[in-house]
């Protein structure tokens, strides 16, 4: 028998990781990212294969990688982790740099950052694992706390997007046990839950807001579904 509960007692960042050149960059939210040796300093990215910035990699042959600080706001996780780069620019807009082998590295809402020369492949079946060695890494801020992804769960509400390495699918989990009368609604597109005690204070809902109460143009702040797009699971 496997607890699929038991997954989630692994250590996990979130990072951004991406890759491209100064034409075409893209990138994707990340919380499989480790490294894997010391001297030359080595680390490991897991990307799905139908995740477009796998495509960037391989032909770039490097990649970049954003430690997100812990406070990051949802409409970079949902800008990252749940829109596709073949619909959205998604660095138009943002502040990022372009690294010595050309590949973009995000730099805000970030804690640090890594780039990477590829030097090896892994096919994993769902996923590739790339394995790059650090060309530069530096700190752009040592004051802020990264973001787990224990954090992202447990706080945020976030849940981990169906191409990431970690996701697992809600039927396999243990139903959850909410306080009675406390109706909560869950974003059927990326599995954010609304929670009345706590609101949204970042998009204007303050505590306490009841899911009813909330004006109809409000928008999930993870990946930016409509009100209509969630489903009530309590009572």
């Amino acid at each position: 028998m496997i607890n699929f509960e038991t997954f989630f007692k692994i250590s996990y960042g979130l990072y951004i990781v991406s890759a491209g050149n100064d034409d075409k960059s893209n990138g994707f939210i990340s919380n499989s990212v480790f490294q894997v040796t010391s001297d030359p300093p080595q680390f490991a990215v897991c990307c799905n294969k139908e995740n477009f910035t796998a495509e960037y990699i391989e032909s770039e042959q490097a990649f970049s990688i954003s430690v997100l600080r812990q406070d990051v706001p949802a409409t970079l996780i949902g800008k990252f982790g749940y829109k596709s780069g073949k619909d959205i620019n998604k660095f138009e807009g943002s502040n990022y740099w372009t690294g010595i082998t050309g590949v973009p590295i995000y730099v805000e809402e970030c804690v640090a950052f890594i780039e990477c020369r590829l030097v090896q492949t892994v096919d994993v079946g769902t996923h590739l694992m790339f394995i790059g060695e650090a060309v530069q890494a530096d700190i752009l801020n040592g004051e802020e706390a990264p973001l787990t992804y224990e954090y992202y769960r447990t706080v945020k509400k976030g849940i981990a997007p169906k191409n990431a390495p970690t996701y697992i699918d809600k039927k396999k989990l243990a139903p959850q046990e909410l306080d009675p009368g406390k109706a909560k609604y869950r974003c059927q597109v990326c599995g954010h839950i609304y929670d009345p005690e706590e609101g949204d204070p970042d998009g204007g809902i303050a505590p306490g807001t009841a899911f009813d109460d909330i004006p109809d143009d409000w928008v999930c702040p993870v990946c930016g579904s409509r009100k209509s797009d969630f489903v009530k699971i309590g009572n």
